[in-house]
């Protein structure tokens, strides 16, 4: 705004000058000077009647018909021609009766200096304008990255360990303002709250490890031992084998249920050397069997030897689970491919089988706790809930593609490129 408020200042600067000129004219005129005025204005060669030497300025009168209602004084910018030489020129024109005579005096000044200077106005407030926000910003950046330094040690060391109770650090943050203190003492009792809860959540797994399992442990003893006995008939028999069978299911919900708990509880180290390619090649020959009595062929096209750290049991259970899975929904003389690769520089692997398939409502429920796809198989519905604890236990994506009747592909994809 500032070169339009300048523009405007000079304008009125240059107007008011006008004014006085044509008040100076005006007051020394008479019919002499107008003749001598219009004589010379008709001379071809002298367009002009008066004008400076730098052509600067320019003075006009001529006769012009007398119109009604036409403003006496009028401003405007426009270009002249002063000997060959076209300048812009703020004009006043100034319309007057003269002994019943109508008469148009104009009087220009030069307009180039005032466009020159209002230039090199607006450059120098661009100028200063884009160095005052440079500065602001660089001083704003690093005022604001001196008062949110506490907050930032606050996010580095405490609010990114809130998963990790047992190695949060208690050390109070060195600040000067009281809000980020505040804040730092609330998240240290959280995470004391945290910790407190976290291990009785740990001591009443143990309990309940102990409580139930060893109940089932002697009922089943029990049990078994009435199965000597030769004086039941075969309803009897039947029923504790029932009963036998019942309390291995329960035992097993129970163990799947402690063990998804402390996954999620973070009770396992990540330390060891996970080789996939002897894994799996391990887990065929032991599920032989029963891929032998479904006729189903097993494809381990795997391209690539690589390990990974984490904790080799629990990625053993992951692999098994979603191997048996693909054996359990297979359809009869069906087909199980393992392959593994790089996507985006991770590596994965795939288990993809030619079974029943899924449609889309389906595999948003496969994860969740005692969910069957299929009611006519057995199991308690916890095996993929299991591989879902581990997989996000090891920061492992599981990507699931299907399609009805024909088949279902699982994708491991691991959070970094893993070492050959």
């Amino acid at each position: 705004m500032l070169p339009i408020l300048v523009e405007n200042v000079v304008y009125s600067h240059i107007n008011n000058g006008l004014l006085e000129k044509k008040k100076k004219f005006i007051d020394h005129l008479n019919q002499e000077e107008i003749n001598d005025f219009i004589e010379n204005s008709g001379d071809s060669t002298e367009t002009y009647s008066q004008f400076s030497t730098l052509h600067s300025e320019f003075l006009v009168l001529s006769k012009v018909p007398v119109k009604p209602r036409q403003k006496e004084t009028t401003f405007s910018n426009d270009y002249r021609v002063i000997e060959g030489e076209e300048n812009e020129y703020r004009i006043l024109q100034y319309h007057f009766t003269y002994e019943k005579e109508g008469y148009q005096l104009e009087i220009g000044s030069d307009l180039s200096e005032v466009n020159d200077l209002t230039f090199i106005i607006r450059l120098f407030i661009i100028i200063v304008l884009v160095i005052i926000l440079l500065v602001t910003f660089l001083a704003d950046t690093v005022y604001i990255e001196y008062l949110l330094k506490p907050f930032y040690n606050i996010i580095d060391t405490k609010i990114r360990r809130v998963n990790e109770p047992e190695t949060f650090d208690h050390t109070p943050i060195k600040a000067k303002s009281s809000d980020f203190m505040e804040l730092d003492l609330v998240l240290n009792q959280m995470m004391d709250r945290i910790g407190e809860l976290f291990k009785k959540e740990k001591q009443f797994i143990s309990n309940v490890s102990h409580e139930l399992l060893t109940p089932i442990a002697l009922l089943k003893n029990k049990l078994e031992n009435l199965l000597q006995n030769d004086s039941l008939d075969d309803n009897a028999v039947d029923k504790i084998a029932s009963s036998l069978k019942t309390l291995d299911m329960l035992k097993k919900i129970i163990n799947n249920l402690l063990l998804i708990s402390r996954i999620e509880n973070n009770q396992y180290t990540t330390e060891e050397e996970i080789h996939f390619y002897e894994i799996i090649t391990d887990m065929q020959e032991d599920l032989q069997d029963r891929i032998e009595d479904k006729q189903i062929e097993f494809l381990n096209i795997m391209k690539h030897d690589f390990s990974f750290k984490g904790n080799k049991t629990l990625i053993h259970i992951l692999i098994y689970n979603l191997i048996t899975n693909a054996i359990k929904y297979n359809t009869p003389k069906g087909k199980i491919t393992i392959t593994d690769g790089f996507s985006d520089k991770h590596y994965f692997i795939s288990i993809a089988d030619s079974g029943i398939g899924m449609d889309p409502s389906q595999i948003g429920k496969i994860f969740s706790r005692f969910t069957r796809i299929n009611s006519d198989q057995d199991g308690q519905g916890l095996g993929l809930t299991i591989a879902d604890s581990i997989a996000n236990f090891h920061h492992i994506e599981i990507k699931v593609t299907s399609v009805i009747s024909e088949g279902t592909t699982f994708t491991l994809l691991f959070p970094e490129t893993a070492k050959n």
